[in-house]
């Protein structure tokens, strides 16, 4: 297979022109892909039509699929290792569930104690305006870091709770909805800068869709820390913001970059994808603290 790699932006990302998902790829292809991959922390892909089974199949070549049963409501009904993100209606004509996820920035299954490595989200129906998400990339953002900051910010380590991301307000993340969330998905702690296993470079691992707060300090006290943190993630130099076309393929490497999805479809339009989710290593723990 022959490819060309060409840059996104000057903040995170490529793309990858002469590849075709359809096909069975040798192992040099997509030891080419992933180098790519990790190099730029995501990969476009355009022009994918290819079947759930195809997309699996392809996603497996990086590794392990999560089969999501910490999501288990959203997984596709044939394909556990398929997660379907949507703003379509239910079929009762109900809102969807997912129509608000990933709304904030986050890296992927950072609340679980073996976050994702890779995500890839094929895109199956977009509209013609809006429906964007953004990338961020988590390498620049610690690298910005003066010294006296790294130093401080080393050592900690930082609450990540799947209740905080999907109630966000203070009275919903102390409802009894979060608690039963929290019994699925208990919060986990995660070292607030992480050494990616594969370049061996320090990233932030922090966000503000799923860290709630510093462990060991109450939120009030997190919240300066965090703040900055949060903000310096996200500059604007650090990002790339992705306008979708039908039958994209994007890979992001959960380790070294965050996301959002963008609140700016046109009423009345839909935004309709499949995610497969490789596991990642293991890191973190569950969190015993009690602030």
């Amino acid at each position: 297979m022959s490819v060309t790699v060409r840059k996104l932006s000057y903040g995170i990302g490529a793309e990858i022109v002469g590849a075709d998902l359809s096909r069975a790829m040798s192992d040099a292809d997509i030891a080419q892909i992933r180098q790519a991959w990790i190099e730029n922390c995501i990969l476009l892909i355009r022009g994918q039509d290819i079947t759930p089974e195809q997309h699996i199949a392809f996603s497996a070549r990086f590794g392990p699929l999560d089969d999501h049963a910490a999501l288990y409501k959203y997984r596709h009904p044939q394909h556990a290792e398929i997660f379907i993100v949507t703003t379509r209606p239910n079929a009762d004509g109900s809102p969807s569930d997912t129509r608000e996820t990933g709304v904030n920035w986050h890296s992927d299954l950072s609340y679980t104690t073996r976050p994702a490595m890779g995500s890839l989200l094929h895109c199956l129906e977009i509209p013609e305006i809006g429906g964007d998400t953004m990338f961020t990339n988590m390498y620049r953002a610690y690298d910005s870091l003066s010294d006296g900051f790294k130093t401080l910010i080393e050592p900690l380590q930082a609450v990540h709770d799947y209740a905080w991301a999907i109630h966000d307000t203070e009275k919903g993340r102390n409802s009894a909805t979060a608690d039963a969330h929290k019994k699925v998905n208990p919060p986990v702690v995660q070292p607030v800068v992480r050494v990616h296993p594969e370049t061996g470079r320090k990233v932030l691992y922090v966000s503000e869709g799923i860290t709630s707060h510093i462990a060991g300090m109450t939120p009030q006290e997190s919240r300066p820390i965090l703040k900055t943190l949060f903000e310096l993630s996200v500059r604007p130099e650090f990002t790339y913001r992705h306008h979708w076309q039908l039958h994209d393929m994007i890979l992001w490497d959960n380790r070294c970059a965050m996301h959002k999805a963008l609140r700016d479809r046109m009423p009345g339009t839909y935004r309709h994808m499949h995610r497969t989710t490789v596991v990642g290593e293991p890191s973190g723990a569950l969190y015993r603290g009690s602030v």
